[in-house]
């Protein structure tokens, strides 16, 4: 508990030092649509979502066209004897012919998408997360094998209103990974199904206990920033209270940071004080 309280004080002096990084990936109030794509997976499924509502889009002005026309063409006041026929053989040959060619045309991107997801190329480096009721765990086994666990901040933890923490999203000890950087994700669970999920990466990998699930993900450099999550399967009484906050920085301050963490992982986070610090400072010169 001890070592949990420090780890929420030095957070909180990363996260007032972080007053000028650029959050990415998170919701805001009136948002609209998908969250920025900052990975491949998400740019591709940004594109394959795009593609469907055009799809989607012509399909209902379609269906609401014909709607109209047989509204206003067959309506009793100009058709008192109604038609008597069964079928036409043309009429049940387009509207077979067609859905097949849509469902066609969105096949052939959705198994591409499928595939680009779900092989997962040569990795930097691999992160594990277990889920459990109601925090994650994570351990780095490629930078001598520290673990952690990331709660919630609670709202009296919160430092203020004016640096980039998320009420409900902010961690008491984000994971940390370098721009750059293939990151292979094995997720598990320790208790029951969760699922991690953080919608700027494209990224949503159930945790099932007693088995190990892959994902992937990769931010290009200069895309720095911190990325929020949550767990998307429900999972008990507080499964609205399992946000996941991933830092996204430059390979020498990643590097500053394993070693901290190796160290003890609960205050590696003043390496991230220093690095916002750093940054804010930089800002601040250059606007003056």
């Amino acid at each position: 508990m001890r070592l949990k309280l420090i780890a929420g004080a030095v957070l909180a002096a990363a996260m007032t030092g972080a007053a000028s990084a650029t959050i990415v990936g998170a919701p805001v109030d009136g948002g609209l649509g998908l969250q920025e794509a900052v990975t491949p997976v998400m740019e591709n499924i940004v594109s394959f979502h795009n593609l469907l509502l055009w799809i989607i889009s012509a399909i209902c002005l379609l269906v609401l066209g014909l709607i109209l026309w047989i509204v206003v063409r067959y309506r009793a006041k100009t058709n008192p004897e109604p038609k008597k026929f069964s079928h036409n053989t043309l009429i049940e040959i387009i509207w077979t012919a067609v859905p097949v060619l849509i469902l066609i045309v969105i096949a052939v991107p959705s198994f591409r998408l499928l595939y680009f997801q779900d092989v997962i190329p040569e990795a930097d480096f691999t992160i594990k997360v277990t889920g459990n009721q109601w925090n994650w765990t994570y351990e780095y086994p490629d930078h001598g094998g520290f673990e952690f666990v990331s709660n919630m901040l609670e709202d009296d933890a919160l430092t203020s209103e004016n640096w980039e923490q998320r009420r409900l999203l902010s961690t008491d000890v984000p994971i940390v990974v370098p721009s750059g950087a293939t990151v292979r994700v094995q997720v598990t669970a320790s208790d029951v199904i969760h699922s991690w999920a953080v919608p700027a990466f494209g990224v949503k990998m159930d945790g099932i206990p007693g088995r190990l699930n892959e994902t992937w993900f990769l931010v290009p450099e200069g895309r720095e920033g911190i990325y929020f999550g949550q767990c998307s399967e429900i999972c008990g009484i507080r499964h609205a209270f399992m946000p996941i906050e991933v830092h996204v920085v430059p390979e020498d301050v990643f590097t500053a940071w394993t070693e901290a963490a190796n160290a003890d992982p609960y205050t590696a986070s003043s390496v991230l004080a220093s690095y916002y610090a750093s940054q804010r400072a930089t800002r601040v010169a250059a606007a003056q």
